[in-house]
């Protein structure tokens, strides 16, 4: 899973970078992308390790990179940050980090605060960089379609929908709003559209703001964050973060917060497997059914799955134990299509 981290210059987007990943703040005016593997927190893996004493303990991770911030004072700028948004197709997600405080150091025309605005404006670009690639994809197709290959009616088909998303995206309209079945949406998704990625919104708050819940109406998930105050608290020895936190009132910290809004901006979960290796947490979609998520585990384990033997993380923490749980009648034994739920414990079956 990989979340790209995007904002205007001076948002404070690689100070949260920073908190989350540990990593050294870039120098002002770096150009070059930063990346990190964040683990996720996950209390129930540091129980589970007490119960099972593994030789080792895995978290689910997530990729993060930190882009340069944008400047969109003139079309230069704007040239550079669609070269920059062109390099992040790959990623599963993006969140966008705006400003909501003051702050003497950032330039005049950015003095007046409207996180609001800068959103839009950030939402403005990843449009305008799926128009750019619309057009690109329509120009190449044109040229396509009039030669008699075997592809010919797979682009003579495909050239009617970029045509249809191009007037889509001139008329400011969601480019799904004219996708019109799942093989349509497979094809425009395997291009990397932007504004087809799940989106969320981080608030970069002053910390008088600290705690404040922010008002937006906007379909995506949006979190404030002091990112000041985040990468000061991410410098603490544990101890002394927790004391911190809890004068500040802070329940949970920028990489909790950061990793929630991640998982329901995707849609994910995660299911555990545990044993004296290793316990582990295995993050997957919501609704992925019981043989697909042995194909995390191990390919082969999909391909010979027999069972899943399941108990709720839930009912081995409330026993204390594996034989507690068989004894209570909430082990489960459960087939190919059973819709894997968080926190469930699985110990697959198999035979290859």
């Amino acid at each position: 899973m990989k979340a790209a981290l995007l904002g205007l210059m001076q948002s404070g987007k690689s100070t949260i970078f920073s908190a989350i990943s540990g990593k050294a703040v870039p120098p002002m005016g770096a150009t070059a992308i930063e990346e990190a593997i964040v683990p996720v927190p996950d209390a129930r893996l540091d129980w589970l390790e007490t119960l099972y004493k593994p030789k080792k303990k895995m978290r689910a991770t997530i990729d993060v990179l930190d882009l340069p911030g944008f400047s969109f004072l003139d079309e230069h700028g704007r040239a550079g940050a669609r070269r920059l948004i062109g390099q992040i197709r790959t990623a599963d997600m993006l969140v966008l980090v705006v400003r909501a405080f003051d702050d003497p150091a950032v330039p005049a025309y950015r003095n007046s605060v409207d996180w609001k605005r800068d959103l839009a404006e950030l939402q403005t670009e990843l449009l305008l960089s799926d128009l750019e690639l619309v057009t690109t994809r329509i120009e190449k197709l044109e040229k396509q379609v009039h030669k008699p290959t075997k592809t010919q009616a797979h682009d003579k088909a495909e050239l009617a929908i970029q045509r249809r998303l191009q007037d889509a995206i001139e008329a400011e309209q969601p480019i799904s709003s004219v996708i019109e079945n799942e093989q349509e949406l497979a094809v425009i998704k395997s291009l990397g559209f932007l504004t087809l990625k799940p989106m969320a919104v981080v608030v970069n708050v002053g910390e008088d703001r600290v705690g404040e819940p922010i008002a937006f109406e906007g379909a995506m998930p949006a979190v404030p964050v002091c990112a000041k105050l985040e990468h000061e608290l991410a410098q603490l020895d544990a101890e002394s973060r927790a004391a911190f936190m809890a004068d500040l009132g802070i329940t949970d910290s920028a990489a909790e917060k950061f990793v929630q809004m991640c998982y329901s901006a995707l849609g994910l979960i995660s299911f555990l497997t545990v044993g004296p290796d290793e316990v582990r947490a295995w993050p997957i979609r919501e609704g992925t059914v019981a043989v697909d998520a042995a194909g995390k585990v191990h390919t082969d384990i999909k391909r010979g799955f027999i069972r899943a033997e399941t108990m709720a993380y839930a009912d081995l923490k409330e026993l204390g134990g594996e034989k507690e749980v068989k004894a209570a009648g909430k082990a489960r034994l459960e087939g190919k299509e059973y819709p894997v739920k968080d926190g469930d414990i699985i110990n697959f079956r198999f035979n290859v």
